[in-house]
């Protein structure tokens, strides 16, 4: 997991593509949805204006979690590790998750 730095001009030798892993909650029924991404904010609103089929039911979400990872493999093993585990989902869901959140 890495820190997001300040991004700077894109360039072939420091352009970097970071990912995020991230988990927003339906303020209606305050279901949990997990991904990954390369671009939190524009997946954010994709769930929102209904794009995802899964999540479209159940607009708004907001962020209530995001990890950032150097390359998507790790983002995608973290997402899955994230899913597979009800103690992680249930504290994510309860708010008492002792990792960072957004």
């Amino acid at each position: 997991m890495v820190s997001p730095a300040e991004p700077g001009p894109a360039t072939p030798e420091t352009h970097m593509i970071i990912y995020f892993v991230y988990v927003i909650q339906s303020e209606i029924n305050k279901c949990l949805y997990i991904g990954s991404t390369d671009d939190i904010e524009r997946r954010l609103l994709e769930h929102n204006s209904g794009k995802t089929r899964s999540t479209k039911p159940f607009v708004p979400y907001r962020l209530i979690y995001s990890e950032v990872y150097e390359n998507k493999k790790e983002a995608i093993q973290r997402e899955r590790q994230i899913k597979r585990s009800g103690k992680v989902r249930k504290e994510l869901k309860e708010g008492t998750y002792p990792g960072p959140i957004v």
